[in-house]
C-alpha cells in the first residue's frame, strides 16, 4: 500500500543553533487543476513539520510551491 499526499511549502522558519522547520499544508481552491481538486477532496486540510538540517535540502525548497509526498510502508 502507498498514498501520495500533495502539499504546498507554507513557511521555513530557520532555527538559531542551526537547521530550519519547513511547514507543509494542504490548501484548498476548486479553481485548481483536476489533480490538485482530487489531491484536495482526499485530503482537504493537513499538515506536516519537519526539521532538517541539510544545507542542500533547504536550497531546493520554495515557499508557495507544492511537493508530493508518498507514504509508503517500511517493513
Amino acid at each position: 500500500m502507498s498514498v501520495r499526499a500533495k502539499m504546498v511549502l507554507e513557511s521555513v522558519i530557520p532555527y538559531s543553533y542551526g537547521g530550519s522547520q519547513a511547514i507543509f499544508r494542504c490548501s484548498y481552491d476548486p479553481k485548481l487543476s483536476v489533480e490538485d481538486v482530487s489531491f484536495q477532496k482526499a485530503t482537504p486540510s493537513g499538515e506536516a513539520r519537519f526539521q532538517i538540517d541539510n544545507p542542500s535540502a533547504l536550497q531546493q525548497m520554495v515557499i508557495g510551491k507544492a511537493y508530493y509526498f508518498d507514504i509508503t510502508p517500511a517493513d
